[in-house]
């Protein structure tokens, strides 16, 4: 299920969003002008490793610096090229709203707090491993489960995949998604068990920021004169 376009309007330019946006696409240039080495090197230094947090928290190499920083430069780095376009394209679609709801500094604040709750509940059910994890997903499932929770009856237009096209409520969009990583969580979670050092996908992170989203748009406020228009 691939998302299109929603038909929920915005009364203000999404400065921070198209910024997000640019910010992870520059990043991700740079990082593939990298050599190989220099591109393991950048992951082994700024990806989110588990095993290098609770080394950090352990008072060990990088101490508390080098098992915080991590959570935030993760979500900025991305594994290619459609990791990197699947991402800020959900942005595009969905951030636009969450920043008009709440204002530009706080939104940008909401986005930083749900990647940061993807990333500790990720290390928090895969302690001891060793994989690293990059992308924006978690951040911007937060901004999915806010989208669900403010507009649930907005139109979301999406491609199912060769070639079916629906216009569907968000809440079935992004309850659909949600429940795909709850339950691929899950049945990954069983194919992993007892082998710390698997990769794939950071479902539980998706999750975990989903969630946050959802917790954090019902805690922060919406933004003064959003509907204010000039007189005449």
């Amino acid at each position: 299920m691939i998302p299109i376009r929603d038909d929920q309007p915005c009364f203000t330019t999404p400065v921070v969003t198209y910024f997000l946006i640019a910010v992870n696409l520059l990043i991700f240039l740079l990082q593939s002008a990298m050599t190989a080495r220099g591109q393991e090197a950048l992951i082994a230094q700024f990806a989110l490793i588990p095993t290098h947090v609770e080394l950090g928290l352990a008072g060990g190499a990088g101490g508390l610096p080098g098992a915080v920083l991590p959570l935030f430069t993760s979500m900025f780095l991305h594994g290619g090229w459609m990791h990197v376009l699947g991402n800020v394209w959900v942005l595009w679609i969905f951030g636009d709203n969450i920043e008009d709801y709440l204002g530009r500094l706080p939104y940008l604040f909401f986005y930083v707090l749900c990647g940061l709750a993807a990333a500790v509940l990720h290390v928090a059910l895969n302690w001891g491993s060793r994989v690293p994890t990059v992308g924006a997903s978690g951040a911007i499932a937060g901004v999915m489960g806010a989208y669900l929770l403010l507009y649930p009856r907005a139109r979301v237009a999406t491609i199912f995949p060769p070639i079916f096209f629906f216009t569907l409520p968000a809440w079935i969009v992004l309850g659909y998604w949600m429940a795909a990583q709850l339950l691929s969580g899950a049945l990954t979670g069983v194919a992993r068990a007892g082998r710390a050092d698997t990769g794939g996908i950071a479902f539980w992170a998706h999750v975990g920021g989903f969630l946050s989203g959802m917790a954090l748009i019902k805690i922060l406020p919406e933004r003064s004169g959003r509907y204010r228009y000039g007189t005449w």
